[in-house]
């Protein structure tokens, strides 16, 4: 069997590695820098946990989630935007826009809220939330704090447990 032809499964995982507290641990040596009992993995520039199996890179919550799941989605999603917080509860499963629904406040947000920003022509706070690759309009508002509320509420509605407000 040639690298290419591996495929990675569930049952292979158990076999090299044990899962403890959102870290893997090697049950087996798979190289020369891996040792019995060693946490598996390094912290990328990226953020993420990364390892090599069979000269191939896989990010370490993708590996987690494969254990106890069997399968790979597309996408893992880290619940609390923490990319090395990778418990078993803070993954789950999602599509690439869930997963942007679950950022951050963007840096160069001049309200302080997502989905809030300031309309120059109607001199007002405005709101909009992106649904299905569409950016939806909820109004104008004097007001920053009705402006913010209507922002979470469409988030809510739209985004259901994928919502962040921050």
């Amino acid at each position: 069997m040639s690298v290419n032809d591996f495929t990675l499964t569930q049952e292979y995982l158990h076999e090299l590695f044990e899962y403890k507290d959102g870290h893997l641990y090697y049950k087996q040596i798979t190289g020369r820098r891996s040792k019995i009992g060693e946490k598996v993995g390094f912290l990328a520039k990226t953020g993420y946990f990364s390892t090599s199996i069979k000269k191939q890179s896989y990010l370490i919550h993708r590996l987690i989630f494969l254990m106890f799941y069997g399968y790979l989605p597309k996408q893992v999603d880290h619940i609390n935007n923490n990319r090395a917080d990778n418990t078993i509860e803070n993954l789950r499963e999602s599509t690439n826009t869930q997963n942007q629904h679950n950022t951050k406040i963007r840096k160069d947000n001049a309200s302080g809220f997502k989905g809030v920003y300031w309309h120059k022509r109607m001199n007002k706070w405005a709101v909009s939330v992106s649904v299905n690759k569409k950016r939806l309009y909820f109004g104008c508002f004097e007001d920053i704090e009705l402006a913010e509320f209507v922002a979470i509420e469409a988030r809510n509605k739209y985004h259901g447990k994928f919502a962040k407000h921050s």
